[in-house]
Parts: C-alpha cells; sequence; structure tokens
C-alpha cells in the first residue's frame, strides 16, 4: 500500500496497533521479520489461491485471510517432524510455518499427481505431509481432536518431550469430540497445546449464537489454563504460544488458547458472506488487518520500511506465482489410482489369509 492510502489506513488502525512487545518475548529483529514474512507468504498464497477458484481451475478453495497472525504465531513454536500437528481446514498459516509450501497447497487445490495432502484425491484444505507430521484430517468437524490427544499421550508413555499442536473454529468446540479430548488431555496431563480461532462465524452462525459464555474460560473445567488472545497480534499470540509449548514440554499439561480474530474472506469459495454479515462489519475489522498492524508495529521500531515491504511483496508474489505455475503445469493423477488405498490390490487377501 502506497503514498496517501497508506498513511490513512496507518492513522485510521493506530489504535489498533499491537500491544506486546518483542523486546519482553525475546525476539530479535530477524524473528520479527521471519514472523513477517511467514504471514505475507501465506496471505499471498490464499490469494493466489482464491484467484485459480474464481479463474475455474480450482473447484473448492478455504481461505484464512485475516487469521495469519494467529496461525503464524503459535506455529513458529514447533518442531518441524519432531513434533505433530493436526490442523483444521483454515490453518494454510500453520502447514507454511512449519514447512509446506505454496507449491504443495496449489497442487492439493488444483487435484494434481504430486499432491502431498492425497496425490489429487483429498478435499481441500485437508493438509497433510508425513516428513513433517502433519496429519490429515477428516471432512467431520473436530475429529482431530482426540486423535490428537492420542498422539501426545503417546509421546508421554514413552517420555519423550514432543508437543502436539491442534485446533479449529470456534464451531467446533460445540462437538463432542473437542470436549472429550479437552477432558482426556487434562486427566492425563498431556502435552497438547489446542488453539482455537475465533472468527467470529461458524459459516453463518454469528459467534454468540454459536457458544455460550468464554471459550478460554471452558478451559478450568478440564483442569488446565485457558487463555483468551488478541488473534490479530501476532506477538499476543506468540507470547500465549510460547508459554503453553513451554508448559507441555515441561510436563506441565495442556493449554488451551482462544485466539480472537475475523475471517475476512467468505467460509469457502462456495458461501455468500453478504447474506449474513452485518453493514460495515468487514470495514471495520478491516481495519485490524494483522499484516497491516504488524507491519505499522515493524515500521514505528525502524525493523521494516515501506521500501523494504514493497520489496519483500514484489518477493513472494513472484514465489508464489512460480508455485503456482508450476502447479498448474504438473500432471493429473493416472485414472487407475483411484483405486489405490481404497481396494486391496488382486490377490492381497488371498496371500494374507494363506490361501
Amino acid at each position: 500500500m502506497k503514498g496517501k492510502a497508506y498513511s490513512a489506513r496507518r492513522m485510521l488502525m493506530a489504535m489498533e496497533s499491537t500491544k506486546a512487545r518483542h523486546e519482553d518475548l525475546g525476539l530479535s529483529e530477524s524473528d520479527l521479520r521471519k514472523l513477517y514474512r511467514l504471514m505475507l507468504l501465506t496471505r499471498r498464497t490464499d490469494e493466489r489461491s482464491w484467484t485459480l477458484n474464481r479463474q475455474g481451475k480450482a473447484a473448492f478453495v478455504v481461505s484464512c485471510q485475516g487469521q495469519e497472525a494467529a496461525q503464524v504465531g503459535a506455529a513458529v513454536h514447533l518442531r518441524p517432524g519432531s513434533d505433530y500437528v493436526y490442523p483444521y481446514y483454515r490453518d494454510l498459516g500453520v502447514v507454511l510455518t512449519v514447512g509446506m509450501t505454496p507449491r504443495d497447497q496449489f497442487l492439493s487445490i488444483l487435484g494434481k499427481r504430486d499432491d502431498p495432502s492425497g496425490g489429487g484425491r483429498q478435499m481441500p484444505g485437508h493438509f497433510s505431509k508425513r516428513e513433517l507430521n502433519i496429519v490429515t484430517s477428516s471432512a467431520p468437524i473436530g475429529v482431530q481432536y482426540p486423535q490428537a490427544t492420542g498422539s501426545a499421550f503417546a509421546f508421554k508413555m514413552r517420555g519423550e518431550d514432543g508437543v502436539v499442536f491442534t485446533g479449529g473454529g470456534e464451531a467446533s468446540t460445540s462437538g463432542g469430540d473437542w470436549h472429550e479430548a479437552m477432558n482426556f488431555a487434562g486427566v492425563h496431563r498431556l502435552p497438547v497445546v489446542f488453539m482455537i480461532q475465533n472468527n467470529q462465524y461458524a459459516i453463518s452462525v454469528p459467534a454468540e449464537k454459536q457458544v455460550a459464555g468464554s471459550i478460554a474460560g471452558r478451559a478450568e473445567g478440564y483442569g488446565m489454563p485457558g487463555v483468551e488472545v488478541d488473534g490479530n497480534d501476532v506477538l499476543a499470540v506468540y507470547g500465549a504460544a510460547k508459554e503453553a509449548f513451554r508448559r507441555a514440554r515441561a510436563g506441565e499439561g495442556p493449554t488451551l488458547i482462544e485466539a480472537k480474530t475475523y475471517r475476512m474472506r467468505a467460509h469457502s469459495s462456495d458461501d455468500d458472506d453478504r447474506r449474513y454479515r452485518k453493514p460495515g462489519e468487514l470495514e471495520e475489522w478491516q481495519l485490524k488487518d494483522p499484516l497491516l498492524r504488524f507491519a505499522s508495529y515493524l515500521e514505528d521500531r525502524g525493523v521494516l520500511d515501506e521500501a523494504g515491504r514493497e520489496d519483500l511483496d514484489r518477493e513472494i508474489k513472484a514465489l508464489v506465482r512460480e508455485a503456482s505455475d508450476e502447479a498448474e503445469a504438473a500432471p493429473y493423477p493416472e485414472p487407475e489410482s483411484a483405486f489405490r488405498g481404497v481396494y486391496a490390490p488382486p490377490g492381497a487377501l488371498g496371500e494374507a489369509g494363506g490361501e
């Protein structure tokens, strides 16, 4: 954003600038630039995904625009390939932070053969990459929670210091899977971090009609700390997650983080959010855009000026466009692969039975 438009936007959002301070969190200027880069990479990858959908190339897309601070601020504490991640379908920022690439995302939404999440046969948003310990979820909302606690239980039984990170939207806390997982994690003091991204809508249902009271407040009933944090403030999320991961690695048990944020796109590419958002609501939240807020923080502290941001943005856009072009040119799965992993190959059952 340039010139007067950028300055006006900054003035309007001044009161929404991040309240956390990187010095208090032990973050260097290099760390700050890394956080901003990951958030920007997530936003541009998401925007390109949306464009591919509108061009008729990607059949279905779920956006995370507006939730980048919550996702990146928490996921940077993970050790890729050592800790486990059970993401939800909007967690693009989480998986990119852990090590998936824009190309992986585009291969998935375009249904290409080399898609690491399912070889072109998995629904977009069901992220998976074995070498990074990113475990795909099933379509029913919230099923990742008990699975995540199972992995955390395995870490504890083995005496390892691994941590499991999982989460979802506020609507997922209305399902039994979430409550059972929270109870199990609390009883056994498991090394798991739950992060709920309260983005204000369960598809078209507003949060106040989905959740009674505070999500973070429910943690007490399960014997764990519950922390409510500004999910559009990457440093605030970073600080809350830092303590949650410390507790988990030290054997002090699970933590629930409720990141209050906002979904700036429709629920999915098939949704018309104009039918349920209040007039002016989106514009009000856009003034709290996590990217703009963090950019303001970085500029105020001389970490990254406007020219530096524009250079980085050009670099990221070029990287994302190259990844998109590569994915578009990649081959589709062979037709016979539709049976792979679904039916046993001829003779397999007979051999297993000793016939």
